[in-house]
């Protein structure tokens, strides 16, 4: 039996509110469950003793509002279970999905499968959580020592067995807990290991196909498929016969209980209505902990999840305090050309750089960098792979950890500025649609005229629409490069956006696209905009304002 986790309890309204809605809900089928015994009871007695049936009216109606009050109580638990279910599972998701966005190259550990089945399938599973497990989790805490008051009220020999007996229910459910938390975590790994497989095959399933090795992928899929079936077969062993267990421990309460009462009843000890008050209640003091037994094997999956969610949260913010802690060693020093204007203090419109120190998993990449661009500029960074130009451009878009002053526009540099930002990398994520959809991608709306203009100014020289396929097939290298140079800048021209960062944005193309393409972003400049490119070959530079060279590093 595992209690709510606290650091979803610190994150979650939605999961606070589901507790304090759970214990009012508890203590009202609590009072409901004790109205219902006694009336049942008194009913019985009565009619045993041949009382007139006059005096059944008032007992018969408390027997129906308090059974009809049982049963809005489980109606309510059922949509209270419900809803605070959609309310975690979209408050995670929103957590991490803002923990991405705010470290968009990555959270330590987070893999693209990892990620994909958190997200999808392993949240999901806490509507068994919150539907059923945690539910009986709040009735066995609340109701429970309420019930127990009662029929020690009543009958004090069976308020005593029930007592002794009811601690090891618990005491069986944590070893069976143990055990199938053990299988249950296999299972979840061997489910993010089959998401993974897929995913990789997936992914690569065009190159495969060229090289002729898709069949083999086959035996791969079929024995991680194979490995999570049979742990998902070793969880449900383990949960029919916990559920065994369970049952009949509970039944031999229950059954203790009623051969109590009933040798005394024979021996003239005890009278019949308190009797039959603590035989209808004894079932119900002890259902809440069976049925926890019960759901939590269905709930155990949505549990991995929510503590895999939580453990990647707190290690993005941890990260995010700087709590990698690696120490730091030295790294390229980057020597800037002298400010074009010769102002000692640059103006505060553009983009201004000072001491810049970029971080990878608490290392630096790239430190004591400076530069001042101002609007008009094409200013483009030099140097061989590995000495931090890709690491420089994350840093620009609020993708990595840095160190040092990076302002646009007088602003500090981060996901606040990223909307004035547009950006192409080193790899050209292409969709399957039209050369139009690609490049109008996320700005559908904008004019026709921004359409054509981005075309002209990437170089895309293909009709557009021209038809591509899954990841831009159809193109060749330096085309679907093209492709994603234009979708930059009609980013730009549709938001207005102040700065321009581009990465390799000729690597794959012949020296004379490569001087057009240089001529071209120098006329986008000219229009008061910022364009930053990075780049290891002259053909771009030599249509460059500035160019800042890095040197080499040794380490990659």
């Amino acid at each position: 039996m595992r209690p709510l986790d606290p650091r979803l309890l610190r994150r979650s309204r939605a999961a606070r509110g589901f507790v304090l809605a759970g214990g009012a809900l508890a203590l009202l089928q609590a009072g409901a469950t004790i109205g219902f015994a006694w009336a049942l009871a008194t009913l019985v007695t009565r009619f045993i003793d041949g009382a007139a049936p006059r005096s059944f009216g008032g007992i018969l109606a408390l027997l129906l509002v308090a059974a009809s009050v049982r049963a809005l109580s489980g109606w309510l638990w059922e949509w209270v279970g419900s809803a605070g279910a959609m309310r975690v599972k979209a408050e995670l998701r929103d957590d991490l999905l803002a923990a991405l966005e705010r470290r968009p190259g990555g959270i330590r550990n987070l893999t693209t499968a990892r990620a994909a089945t958190l997200l999808g399938p392993g949240l999901d599973a806490l509507d068994e959580y919150f539907g059923r497990y945690l539910p009986q989790l709040v009735l066995t805490v609340v109701a429970t020592p309420v019930l127990i008051v009662a029929v020690w009220t009543a009958d004090w020999v069976s308020g005593l067995i029930m007592v002794i007996v009811l601690p090891l229910i618990p005491v069986f459910m944590a070893l069976v807990g143990m055990a199938t938390e053990a299988v249950q975590r296999r299972q979840w790994q061997r489910l993010q290991s089959l998401s993974k497989g897929f995913l990789e095959v997936l992914g690569g399933l065009s190159t495969l196909l060229v090289f002729g090795r898709a069949e083999r992928q086959v035996t791969r899929i079929r024995t991680v498929t194979d490995a999570y079936r049979s742990s998902t077969m070793k969880v449900l062993r383990v949960t029919f016969l916990s559920g065994f267990t369970l049952e009949l421990a509970a039944s031999l309460s229950v059954a203790l209980v009623a051969v109590s009462i009933g040798l005394r009843l024979v021996a003239g000890d005890f009278t019949l209505a308190p009797g039959l008050f603590v035989l209808v209640l004894a079932p119900d003091v002890f259902l809440p902990l069976r049925n926890v037994g019960a759901a939590f094997h269905a709930s155990t999956a949505g549990l991995e999840a929510s503590r895999d969610a939580l453990d990647l949260l707190d290690q993005a913010e941890a990260d995010a305090a700087g709590g990698t802690g690696a120490p730091a060693t030295a790294a390229a020093t980057v020597a800037a050309q002298p400010h074009a204007r010769g102002a000692s203090e640059p103006d505060p419109a553009g983009l201004r750089i000072r001491d810049l120190r970029v971080l990878r998993d608490g290392s630096p990449v790239l430190e004591g960098f400076d530069v001042d661009a101002a609007p008009g500029e094409f200013v483009v960074v030099m140097g061989e792979s590995g000495s931090g130009k890709s690491s420089l451009l994350a840093a620009l878009l609020g993708f990595a950890e840095v160190e040092g002053e990076a302002a646009l526009d007088g602003e500090p540099i981060g996901a606040a500025t990223r909307s004035r930002i547009a950006w192409s990398g080193q790899s050209s994520q292409l969709l399957a649609g039209t050369i139009a959809d690609n490049v109008r991608l996320g700005h559908a709306d904008a004019p026709g005229a921004l359409l054509d203009r981005a075309l002209r100014l990437g170089g895309v020289d293909l009709p557009a629409d021209r038809v591509l396929g899954p990841g831009g097939t159809g193109l060749s290298g330096g085309q679907a490069q093209r492709v994603a140079t234009a979708r930059a800048v009609h980013r730009l021209l549709a938001t207005d956006g102040r700065l321009l960062l581009l990465d390799e944005p000729s690597s794959a193309l012949d020296p004379d696209r490569e001087r057009a393409l240089g001529a071209r972003l120098r006329e986008l400049a000219r229009e008061g905009r910022i364009v930053l490119a990075t780049t290891h070959r002259a053909g771009l530079a030599d249509a460059a304002d500035r160019v800042i060279r890095l040197p080499e590093v040794a380490r990659v």
